[in-house]
């Protein structure tokens, strides 16, 4: 189990501590709250949707080069361990976005499920955040865009569906791997890699829209398993497929940085200095238009290798979640209430 002494110092915090001696194992610690809103307005133009929904804050899935690590800091919180055994539940998340919905000013714009972390993480067999959402989205016939590595997703294939011939649903499944071995290293409480594909092949056939976010590429260690992730799937039924350069903010970067050592340490140096390559000397670089990309000739290799089998294999390309007329409808203007 990782320890707390992973977690990086806290900025938002004049002092830290640092164990003298052993630490204690890390153990999960569930924190309830009622939020004061669930829909995330997003501006960033690097951002391929406007709004989005976190039931959880922190994940599980224990991720090394997870970018939304800094904003359980806010928290005042760890970027390393807490991030992963300190998870916030926001227990009223359907009730906030039913009352959303039934706002004037919501015009039935496509949801993402989520901007930062995983909706389908393992609290979620007990707490259904996620799934009372989508109840709350069918019933108003909202569009909805799924991002995930939580082979839990099955569980909710019926409304997937449901939203799929109601509205408008995309479900993708985060692969960056194929090597189980690579994905353990680095995302070590994820679905295993064969997980996420039998995943990925139920909803397809249940008649969802389904991608598969090759996210993050990291250069040196998974750029050149990009056929074989596009390959496998496209045989599971994914008809989108879109990549993410790797994203090192802020506490990120020692949290990966030590990961990669300890779990692959034969490949760390090499790992890093490709992703130095693609940065112009830097392991981030957070500027709009260039924090999701890399730069230079390896990254334009790297481009061409996405796009000659994206095409190759009759893959969509996935950089938007939605598109078409709205299909939205308030529950009242069907004679409801």
């Amino acid at each position: 189990m990782p320890r707390p002494v992973a977690n990086p110092p806290n900025p938002w915090e004049s002092t830290h501590v640092q164990w003298l001696g052993p630490a204690p194992p890390s153990t999960l610690a569930v924190y309830e709250e009622d939020a004061r809103s669930i829909v995330v307005d997003n501006d960033s133009p690097d951002v391929p949707f406007r709004y989005s929904v976190n039931p959880y804050r922190g994940c599980f899935h224990g991720c090394a080069y997870c970018y939304a690590r800094p904003t359980h800091e806010q928290l005042g919180f760890g970027a390393g361990t807490d991030f992963e055994r300190r998870i916030v539940v926001k227990r009223n998340a359907p009730e906030l976005l039913h009352a959303r919905m039934m706002s004037p000013s919501w015009r039935g714009e496509m949801i993402a499920f989520s901007g930062v972390t995983d909706c389908y993480q393992p609290l979620e067999a007990s707490y259904g955040l996620t799934r009372r959402m989508l109840e709350v989205c069918l019933r108003f016939k909202n569009p909805v865009g799924v991002i995930t590595k939580g082979a839990l997703v099955e569980r909710d294939v019926d409304l997937l569906a449901a939203l799929s011939r109601e509205a408008r649903c995309t479900v993708y499944v985060s692969l960056p791997f194929v090597d189980e071995t690579h994905a353990r290293a680095l995302e070590p409480y994820a679905a295993s890699v064969s997980r996420r594909l039998a995943a990925l092949r139920v909803l397809s056939e249940a008649g969802i829209r389904t991608g598969v976010s090759l996210s993050p590429i990291i250069p040196g260690l998974n750029d050149s398993a990009i056929p074989d992730v596009l390959e496998r799937a496209r045989e599971a039924g994914a008809s989108v497929a879109f990549m993410i350069m790797l994203r090192l903010p802020a506490n990120v970067r020692p949290v990966f940085v030590e990961r990669l050592r300890e779990a692959l340490p034969l490949r760390a140096e090499h790992v890093l200095s490709a992703v130095r390559d693609v940065r112009d000397g830097a392991l981030y670089r957070g500027g709009f238009g260039e924090r999701m990309r890399g730069e230079g000739p390896r990254w334009a290799a790297i481009e061409q290798l996405f796009e000659l089998h994206r095409r190759r294999l009759g893959f969509e390309d996935g950089e938007r979640y939605d598109g078409g007329a709205s299909t939205f409808v308030r529950p009242g203007q069907l004679g409801l209430f």
